[in-house]
């Protein structure tokens, strides 16, 4: 598959919104009191007789594999599930288990279906995927709200999994919904080279910020295809005002700090930068830097601190099997940061580059930023779920056209949806993130109070 590209319709889409952030309800910080704080922590595993790696009763897990046809035949893939308290579902395949190439969120505003159609295409591959589906919702009854859910997936099918629909189930109380709107989503892939088939226990993630920030002093212009490319991301920095900061606009300065042992830790490694997708490994850049030349950098930081990094860069959560150098591992950007040490990575799995996109994951890092106590899956998932509050009920998906072109004020709210949707956290359920600094309230975060 060869960078997506943008046209027709999707392109007046994306002209349209490249200047036009919803408004929207932000998603407001939560103080908890310590009792309360207490109290879900508990309920979440959180005790200190849970600091082991073993997992809580209520952590699921679903193994996703591609399934190779020994007489030749499409690309397939098969799934397994285990959770204490439910029965297991075996290994199972079938002809509804091809590989969906046509509802990888990275088509979202590429040349695949309006954003309508592709959430009406998920809905239908969800349907055939009645068997997890149904062991889910056995899991949710079984669990409640407390339910984990970690995928391992080594596909690099690009299945989304946090749209699947799961079907109502009105005797044991459970609505319809999306999976990551419901349940915390953990996303995990076999790291290779250190035998790390799954994360070995839960990090907090304590410390600075370290950023980098994309910026070219050129204005920015339409691209062949009509879109118009952001050039300076130094916006986010207002997201981490108030936490101790160390910003860079270089990224060669930038790459020299994560390789250096410093005192003060890190608890969060963050780009704001433009990605590139490509079939060939050579081929995938962030910041203009190849996968490669990342791989060459010992990034200290991050075996050090174990840091979390977050990419808003687009296609930062895709990856390429790298067959071409003569492997069988999935290779990628978020692959390589957990592999150097990475606490947990919260990555795109598409493009994000428009304004809209932005303003999205601002707000989702000012979570993640404002509630420490919390888990990262579980911000990700209440942001999710506050996502589809404001969209609405699910059955209101507008028509893709109107009196013969885009419905592009019905698509709008669509694509917002899949934006929440798009971004993925890799890592343990349990792991947090507390930055140094009080904050943009003012309340004191990360251990050892203000800076």
């Amino acid at each position: 598959m060869r960078r997506p590209t943008v046209g027709g319709d999707s392109a007046r889409l994306r002209r349209l919104l490249d200047n036009s952030v919803a408004t929207g309800r932000r998603l407001a910080r939560t103080p908890v009191p310590a009792g309360v704080r207490t109290g879900l922590r508990e309920r979440l595993g959180l005790t200190e007789a849970a600091t082991d790696s073993r997992p809580p009763a209520h952590a699921a897990r679903i193994t996703v594999v591609p399934h190779h046809n020994c007489h030749g035949g499409p690309q397939m893939f098969g799934v397994s599930a285990w959770c204490e308290g439910v029965p297991a579902l075996p290994y199972t395949t079938g002809p509804t288990q091809l590989r969906p190439t046509g509802i990888g969120l990275g088509n979202a505003l590429g040349d695949g279906p309006a954003p309508s159609q592709l959430l009406r295409d998920i809905r239908h591959w969800s349907r055939n995927q009645q068997p997890l589906a149904a062991w889910i919702n056995r899991a949710r009854a079984a669990h409640g709200d407390e339910l984990q859910v970690t995928i391992h997936d080594d596909t690099g099918y690009e299945i989304p999994w946090e749209a699947l629909w799961l079907p109502a189930d009105p005797a044991n109380g459970l609505g319809e919904g999306l999976l990551g709107a419901l349940v915390a989503v953990t996303r995990w892939l076999t790291i290779r080279s250190t035998d790390l088939v799954l994360p070995e226990a839960s990090v907090s993630a304590v410390g600075d910020v370290l950023g980098y920030y994309f910026h070219d002093a050129r204005p920015s212009r339409p691209q062949r295809d009509g879109v118009r490319h952001i050039r300076d991301m130094r916006a986010d920095m207002a997201v981490f005002q108030g936490y101790a900061h160390r910003p860079h606009v270089s990224i060669d300065g930038f790459l020299d700090e994560l390789d250096e042992c410093r005192t003060d830790p890190v608890g969060l490694v963050y780009m704001a930068a433009h990605g590139t997708y490509d079939d060939r490994v050579d081929m995938l850049t962030l910041a203009e830097v190849t996968w490669a030349e990342y791989d060459d950098r010992p990034m200290t930081v991050l075996d050090k601190d174990h840091s979390m990094v977050c990419l808003n860069a687009c296609h930062s959560a895709r990856f390429v099997r790298n067959t071409g150098l003569g492997e069988t591992d999935l290779r990628g950007f978020t692959e390589l940061f957990l592999r150097k040490g990475a606490g947990g990575c919260v990555v795109a799995a598409g493009q994000v580059g428009d304004s809209e996109a932005r303003e999205l994951i601002r707000q989702l890092v000012g979570t993640l930023a404002a509630e420490p106590w919390r888990p990262v899956a579980d911000s990700l998932r209440l942001f999710r779920a506050r996502a589809l509050e404001e969209f609405g009920p699910l059955t209101n998906l507008p028509r893709a056209r109107h009196e013969g072109r885009l419905n592009v004020d019905g698509q709008r709210p669509v694509l917002r949806l899949l934006y929440s949707l798009m971004f993925q956290y890799y890592g343990h359920p349990l792991s947090t993130l507390s930055l140094s600094g009080t904050g943009p309230g003012g309340a004191t975060s990360a251990e050892g109070g203000t800076r």
